[in-house]
């Protein structure tokens, strides 16, 4: 074989790779499945254009991925274009945009990939594929319940198994805050506190004993879903903030009734990357990882500095995460033929789930050729004969 000094040709930047055989497979047959699962339950599909104009892409609840998007000008327009940097924002600008219109409830469903600025510790990459889906219009438990039990149902029909859903309230802590008159430093140094589950921090950044004791409740809460939910009942909160307790008890009760074995857990202070959620948001998770599978939750669709906002919930698989933690399918058997087989005699042996790999070179020893081109059997006197 020549020897190869381009090889510095395949050396990428960080955060990007190249998806090979048989993950670029994998993960193409894994986004169908989850697609055609939303379909069954009424998702239709868009297509968002992967780059567009800066002032539509960071527009309002894109505004929170603006430090990870890249720009670029639009020799065109002469005008800033953005690289997406999530999927969510893009359907919702189409859902209130061009399909606005529609009936609601509107149910749109999505895939593809997108690309950031920089990768975190957790996750180093920076273009991964996300598939997912938006209901949008509507503001209800049973909307919210709908997001989340598709995101399981999606998750054990591409392979992932035992799974469990952590549920957030992005938006409490400050409308506790709010309703206890908790002035903006102070609110500052309690995130800091519950970010470190530091309750002896939560006295000190709290102005007044009840303010205190209200957050270490907030705090003590989280865990398994039923306990949280009682613990959070106990809390004499603020009227908004009691209401968003309520309604996380409703979802957790509806999810209960379709899946009393899954796993819940809540956190009713977690905020971090749930900037733009407006309401009752999860994770999931497998029971046998620690790598996040897919988030969804409560947000609003559109633009309000427009005075364009429509509720919605929604959530993304991510899929690089989703195929780790999954199962990969059996590998498809390879038969090879020998050249000058007619293309017809491919049909019957594909219907028996071949992959049909034609010869285009003579080839003496076609058995040697058939391994030599990895494949697991070859066509010999009208046989599929194991190689």
């Amino acid at each position: 074989m020549p020897s190869n000094d381009n090889d510095h040709r395949g050396l990428l930047p960080a955060g990007l790779a190249d998806l090979l055989p048989p993950d670029a497979t994998r993960e193409a047959r894994a986004i169908d499945i989850a697609i055609e699962r939303f379909a069954a339950f009424g998702y239709e599909r868009v297509k968002p254009p992967l780059v567009e104009f800066e002032e539509s892409l960071l527009g309002g609840p894109g505004a929170a991925l603006a430090s990870q998007t890249f720009r670029l000008m639009d020799p065109v327009s002469q005008r800033m274009m953005g690289v997406r940097p999530d999927m969510t924002v893009q359907v919702a600008r189409i859902a209130v945009t061009r399909l606005k219109h529609e009936p609601r409830p509107l149910r749109l469903s999505y895939g593809g990939n997108v690309i950031r600025v920089r990768g975190s510790a957790l996750k180093p990459e920076r273009q991964f594929a996300q598939v997912g889906t938006e209901l949008i219009g509507v503001d209800s438990a049973e909307a919210d319940a709908e997001a989340i039990l598709l995101t399981i149902d999606a998750l054990r029909a591409i392979g992932v198994g035992e799974l469990t859903v952590d549920l957030n309230l992005p938006t409490l802590v400050a409308a506790v805050a709010a309703g206890l008159k908790q002035p903006a430093e102070a609110l500052r140094k309690l995130r800091r506190a519950l970010d470190r589950k530091d309750e002896g921090a939560l006295a000190k950044a709290a102005t007044d004993k009840k303010a205190a004791d209200m957050f270490a409740g907030l705090l003590r809460a989280a865990g398994p879903a039923d306990r949280g939910i009682a613990q959070l009942g106990k809390l004499k909160l603020p009227a908004d903030a009691a209401a968003e307790a309520a309604r996380l008890a409703e979802v957790v009760t509806l999810i209960q009734a379709a899946e009393p074995d899954l796993p819940l857990t809540i956190d009713p202070v977690e905020y971090r990357g749930l900037e733009y959620q407006t309401g009752v948001s999860f994770s999931v998770f497998a029971l046998k990882g620690r790598e996040e599978l897919a988030r969804g939750g409560r947000y609003s669709a559109g633009y309000p500095e427009d005075g364009v906002s429509e509720p919605a919930t929604g959530f993304t698989l991510y899929m690089d995460a989703v195929l780790a933690a999954s199962e990969p399918p059996l590998d498809r058997p390879r038969l090879y033929v020998e050249m000058g087989t007619p293309w017809r005699d491919a049909a019957p042996w594909q219907a028996k789930g071949y992959a049909v790999v034609r010869a285009v070179v003579a080839a003496p020893e076609p058995r040697a050729e058939a391994k030599r081109l990895r494949c697991s059997h070859a066509l010999i006197d009208g046989e599929a004969v194991p190689l």
